[in-house]
């Protein structure tokens, strides 16, 4: 079956490319790839993916680089970041490169195809209802950002994820190990007070008063909802 899907591959090793090339393809994707980050621009921009997995370290111009160019040239698809396992992921957070989300390396082919089965579900074959509003606040989630009364305001790629599973589960109760299973992963060893601090960090910036909030509210003993 045809899925009409054009993925973008930007990764070095060759290898590693043919592989995730060949199974993509197999998948019914159109794809398009390169080895190098100074090809990548002008491969992104030109073919319009619909989705960009894109390697972190790159010959030429680097992933970080690449992501935040091809976003000041008004490329808003999703990009999903490709980085080692050693890699702090939070790195890729504290820099606003604009990355959509990311998947650390060594994967799995089968985790891969899953997360773009679930990428294509959700956003691309829903363009036109990607973004979500509440209140005075437009969320962006291929872009991870926020629109606050017309101000800009970014989000790290793990508020981004509870923000948009919040959002698929507007005014349901959602259970600490259910957010923490979606937004860290199954061989995650993340603990609750981790979570806690980015519902933090996410209220202040979706909430007028965090300390009262209005949209991500807390359950106790059980987790938070979101309220609409």
């Amino acid at each position: 079956m045809e899925k009409e899907t054009k993925i973008a591959i930007i990764e070095d090793d060759e290898n590693l490319r043919f592989l995730v090339s060949h199974r993509l393809q197999n998948e019914g994707y159109i794809v398009v790839e390169t080895g190098n980050g100074d090809d990548a621009e002008s491969l992104i921009l030109g073919e319009q993916p619909d989705i960009v997995l894109l390697d972190w370290m790159l010959p030429g111009k680097q992933g970080s680089d690449v992501c935040r160019n091809v976003r000041e040239k008004g490329f808003e698809k999703i990009i999903i970041m490709m980085t080692a396992k050693a890699q702090d992921v939070d790195k890729i957070d504290a820099y606003h490169f604009g990355v959509s989300d990311y998947v650390t390396k060594p994967f799995n082919m089968d985790v891969l195809v899953a997360m773009i089965e679930n990428k294509v579900k959700y956003i691309v074959k829903q363009d036109r209802s990607e973004i979500s509003r509440f209140g005075d606040i437009e969320h962006h989630p291929n872009t991870h950002s926020l629109l606050k009364a017309g101000q800009r305001i970014e989000l790290t790629i793990l508020e981004n994820r509870i923000l948009l599973y919040f959002l698929k589960n507007i005014n349901k109760v959602i259970n600490r190990e259910d957010l923490m299973m979606v937004v860290w992963g199954y061989n995650s060893d993340v603990n609750t007070r981790t979570l806690d601090m980015h519902i933090v960090r996410l209220r202040k910036k979706i909430e007028d008063n965090p300390d009262t909030p209005r949209y991500l509210q807390t359950v106790r003993g059980v987790g938070y909802k979101f309220v609409i």
